[in-house]
């Protein structure tokens, strides 16, 4: 009680010093920090690695594309071929369609859900090419609804070499017994439709029609995402955070033992 007979103030809260942390704590932090920088920046390196791996790549199957056709690769040069050096070579074959061994694999293009048409070439060199003739919506599935394309007789075909895509689609895996394929898996329909000496890539034809106008060859998307360049800013950006970080603890714990002396 006061003199006056009133209630007795509180007294004040003490207010909370800060205290420096210890040696431990300190060393603790350091290394946690180093080792995020380290990492992060790491990452960020790599990124621009693979950067440069991708447009080394865009241009090179860009210089494959335009490039005069060369001679479709025989067996000598089976063993060799691969996407790295291969993928979207121009090339070009001369044979015989087996088109009773035609097989339609599932296809997404810009005309729409439908198939791609995978028809076996006979090379005059004896060997046998699967041949992506073009894209064909649902309803000209048969092949008595593209008569016009189904012409005998020694044909060329110029295209772009792809490398056989095996098991199947996302999710997706192809049914030989059933004769469902999504995916342009050259062995498996090579075994399935009993053709022998059968390159292990396929071709994708141009865009040169086909009588009739199906199927519509040249459709084949070459498209490479190239996001590394964000990632390593992203990756860049987070080591520069931790460093930022840094110095605010540091400075922080200056000021505290500098407080801490004075008291």
């Amino acid at each position: 009680m006061t003199a006056a007979g009133g209630p007795v103030p509180p007294a004040p809260t003490p207010e909370r010093v800060a205290r420096p942390r210890s040696a431990a704590a300190l060393t603790i932090l350091a290394l946690l920090g180093l080792a995020l920088i380290a990492g992060f920046s790491a990452l960020g390196v790599w990124q621009v690695e693979r950067r440069a791996w991708k447009l080394d790549l865009i241009s090179r199957v860009d210089a494959r594309v335009h490039a005069a056709p060369v001679p479709a690769p025989g067996p000598d040069a089976w063993p060799a071929i691969s996407a790295a050096s291969d993928e979207y070579r121009r090339v070009a074959l001369t044979g015989v369609f087996d088109h009773f061994k035609e097989t339609l694999t599932q296809a997404v293009t810009d005309l729409g859900a439908g198939f791609w048409v995978m028809t076996p070439l006979r090379t005059r060199d004896g060997f046998t090419v699967l041949v992506n003739r073009g894209f064909i919506p649902a309803d000209r599935r048969e092949p008595a609804s593209r008569p016009a394309a189904q012409a005998t007789g020694e044909t060329t075909v110029t295209g772009l070499l792809r490398v056989t895509e095996p098991n199947g689609g996302f999710l997706r895996a192809n049914d030989p017994a059933q004769d469902l394929w999504r995916s342009r898996d050259v062995a498996a329909i090579a075994q399935r439709r009993g053709l022998a000496d059968v390159a292990p890539y396929f071709v994708d034809a141009d865009r040169t029609p086909n009588p009739g106008g199906w199927p519509v060859g040249g459709l084949t998307v070459i498209a490479f995402p190239n996001s590394h360049l964000v990632y390593a800013l992203t990756w860049f950006g987070l080591a520069l955070m931790v460093a930022a970080a840094a110095v605010v603890v540091v400075r922080h714990e200056g000021r505290v033992r500098r407080e801490t002396r004075a008291t």
